[in-house]
Formats: structure tokens, sequence, C-alpha cells
């Protein structure tokens, strides 16, 4: 680190919080990325923005992954373009959600877990751990999942050895880490331009109609009279708005080497806004790409059951008449695993370290955290093979969805308190636009639950 924890500890308020800070989020890259002191001018602004910009593209990756691909397949598929509206609406909900968190990290100096842990109750803090473990696990699932299948499409190799093959992830991330932050995020980025040339390629392959995409973001009251269209939507949700991402956001927006001054977080905070806006426009348009090449090929052919990612793969080339076609998307598909597992394991770090305090050596804590991922990948795939992965996957990010509220609630409380804030505390608009939003989440979740279990959801 480039300074002491109690010289940033001095430097953070403890104003309105139960416990003092133990410590910096991810202390092994906490402040480790240098920001250049330079002029005012259009140059210098450039090369600040530049060195703050990085962490977004972690946070987006998370917005494409294999579990995204699950639900915006099934959703192209059985309903063409109408639950686009939903990616948008859940695109534009993710990118005020992470500037709060962006803005927790930085005037802080805790990440969302640390701020719990300093604020709630111990037995309610168990709890929120639990649940975020829960979506981190679903989440991982869908990641391991999706990495076993693109390496199954393209290479031929059995699901159970590609999901134990994504454990050497663990030994990646710890190579890269040591390496420095911005070599992840350099990889990250990487691995995101592949995905968007794909899906870029396979847009103007696909020929889609422009005039029903337009119309496909006008939301629909028929998504919520169609169960089937409404669980998908949901899972839409809960693949676009991730809970486990609100904290690994918070964290890694430390990792930034800004002064510890109100100018200076008031810099960091504008700056980090710009990034993760600008990589979540990036997630918007893959997760989008996904739908709509899924309309265009799937439903307009009359293959309107395509769920199963296999399904697509195979479909493709034929479809479009391009050989290639198929394996774009395995490509893309393996790079958007590989890309959310990284993510992953530095949230379960984070989330661990944080509710928890629990300091373990970097290669057990990396293995536990993969491993409550892992295990239940293993289990799932012996028993299902292949049939039954689009199931799985869209289960999984409804689960997410679920979790979403023991996250967001936390995250709109503190960033709307003053004491807590200072300065940086959110605006009256933000504060009623934050709680709109939570509130939204809750009751959407509530609604699916009471559909599935009271048995009156409408067919």
């Amino acid at each position: 680190m480039n300074e002491s924890c109690d010289t940033v500890a001095s430097a953070v308020s403890e104003k309105g919080w139960r416990f003092q800070r133990s410590g910096p989020s991810l202390p092994e890259v906490y402040r480790s990325v240098k920001i250049p002191k330079v002029g005012r001018n259009w140059w210098g602004l450039f090369r600040k923005l530049l060195a703050f910009s990085g962490p977004g593209y972690l946070i987006a990756v998370g917005y494409m992954d294999p579990g995204n691909w699950a639900t915006d397949l099934a959703g192209g598929s059985q309903f063409n373009y109408t639950l686009l509206s939903v990616v948008v609406i859940s695109s534009l909900m993710a990118i005020f959600l992470q500037h709060l968190a962006l803005k927790l990290g930085v005037a802080t100096g805790r990440d969302l877990a640390q701020a719990c842990r300093d604020h709630f109750h111990p037995a309610i803090n168990f709890i929120l751990w639990i649940g975020c473990e829960i979506a981190i696990a679903a989440c991982d699932l869908a990641e391991v999942i999706g990495s076993a299948i693109a390496l199954n499409l393209l290479f031929g190799l059995p699901l159970i050895w590609g999901v134990c093959l994504t454990a050497c992830d663990v030994l990646a991330v710890l190579y890269l880490q040591h390496r420095g932050f911005r070599i992840i995020e350099v990889l990250v980025l990487a691995l995101i331009g592949v995905i968007a040339v794909s899906f870029g390629i396979q847009i103007f392959l696909s020929k889609p109609d422009f005039g029903a995409i337009a119309l496909g973001c006008v939301p629909s009251s028929e998504i919520l009279h169609n169960h089937a269209m409404f669980y998908v939507a949901i899972g839409i949700l809960g693949a676009t708005v991730m809970p486990h991402n609100l904290y690994l956001h918070s964290a890694i927006a430390q990792t930034r080497h800004y002064e510890f001054t109100p100018k200076g977080k008031r810099e960091a905070i504008l700056f980090g806004t710009i990034d993760s806006t600008v990589a979540l426009f990036f997630a918007l348009f893959i997760n989008a790409a996904i739908l709509i090449v899924a309309a265009a090929t799937f439903y307009r052919s009359g293959h309107h059951e395509v769920a199963e990612i296999q399904d697509a793969y195979k479909l493709l080339s034929p479809l479009l008449g391009v050989g290639a076609a198929s394996t774009l998307f395995a490509v893309a598909l393996l790079a958007s695993g590989q890309n959310s597992t990284l993510t992953g394991t530095l949230a379960g770090q984070i989330v661990m370290e944080g509710f928890l305090r629990l300091r373990l050596p970097p290669v057990l804590r990396r293995l536990i955290t993969r491993l409550i991922a892992i295990i239940p990948a293993v289990i799932v795939t012996a028993l299902l093979g292949e049939n039954g992965t689009a199931q799985l996957l869209i289960l999984s990010q409804v689960i997410l969805s679920m979790q979403l509220s023991f996250a967001v609630i936390p995250l709109v409380m503190f960033t709307s308190d003053k004491a807590k804030m200072g300065e940086f505390v959110n605006p009256g608009w933000m504060k009623i636009g934050g709680w709109f939003l939570a509130i939204v989440i809750a009751v959407l979740n509530a609604y699916l639950l009471w559909q599935n279990f009271s048995g009156s959801a409408p067919q």
C-alpha cells in the first residue's frame, strides 16, 4: 500500500457510525493506482479520466455474464422484442445504483459490507451476509456453468470437466492482482471488446427490424399480466442489477490514490461516475444485442423455445447462413464467463472481509469463495448434464433479484444519511429516486413470489 492504514483512517470521518472502520477494502490493492497531478486543460482532464477509468468495466462485466445470456435468449426467442424495455430500464437503474455505491466508498472510506457491519446489529449483519453469499453463489453458478458450456461447444470438453477447470480462475486472480490492479482492468476491457465485436457482427448478420426494436424499448403492460414473461423479466432485472456488484464497486473505487480532501473526493466521484456510466452503456448494448439477435434469428424463424445456450449455438449458423456465427457466439460466451468469474472472486473477498472481518491468506480466501460456487455447480452439472442448464441459469438470476433489496436498501439508507456522508449526502431528488427504486424492486419480487406460491399466476 502507498500509505499506512492509520494515516488513511485519520482522514476518514467516523461520524454517524456505530463502530470505527477496521481497515481498508482489498488491502493488497488499496490506493495502488496513482492519479496524475495535471492542469485543468482538456489533455490533463483526459489523462485524469483515464487514471480513474477501469473499475466501471469490472462492474460492467457482471451485467453481461452467462446469466444475462440465458435470460436475454429466453426473452428474445419467446417474446420477440417486448422485453427490451426491461433491459433498458434495468440498465438505467444499475447506473443510478452503482453511482451510489461509488459515492459510499469514496465519501466514507468503507465498502458496503463494512458500512453494514459498522451500522447494524450483528444479528442483522449475519442475515445480510448469508443473503449476499447466496447471491454470489447464484451468480458464480451461472458464470461457472456458462464457461463450461463455452468450453464444451468450442473444444468438446465435458461439462463436468469444464466446471472443475474454472477453479484455475483462483490462481489467475492471485497472479494478476500481484502484478497490479491495472492488469486485471486491461484484461477485462479486452474481453469486453471480444464480446462487443462478436455481437456487433451478429446483429449485422441477423438483420433485425429496427422499428420493432424501437417499439420494444417502450414498456408494455403485458409483461405484468403474462406470468412466463414476468418471470423472465424478473430474471433480466436480477441479471442486470446485481447485488454483489454494489459491494464490489464501493470497494474497488478505493483502489485509486485520490486526495482525502473534499475536493479530491468530489473529483473521484465525478470521474468514477463517468467511468461506470460509459461502461454500463457498453453492457446495455451487449445485453440488448443478445436479446435482439435471439428475436431476429429465433423468434422470427418460429424457434420460440430456444432457451438452452447449446441450442442457440447449433441454430445460429444454419439460420444466419454464416458458418462462423456459432463460433463467434461461443467465443463471446467464454469471454463473458471468464470475465465474470474474475470479478465474482473479488466480490466474495470483499463480502467475507467486510461482514466478518475475516483476514485469511489470499490463496485460502480465494479458494473458499470459489468453492462456494464450484461445489454446487459440480453437483448440479453431474445431476442434470446438458439438460436443464437454461432453467438453472434463469433461476440463478431470479435468486439474484430476490437478494437485491438486501443490498439496495442499506445502500440508499447510508448514502441518504448526512451524519455518515457529510457534504456528499444524496440530494432530495436522489433520496426519492433511491427509495422509489428500492420499493419497486421489493414489490416486483414480492409479486413474483405471490404468483408462484398462491397458484394464481396469470397465464
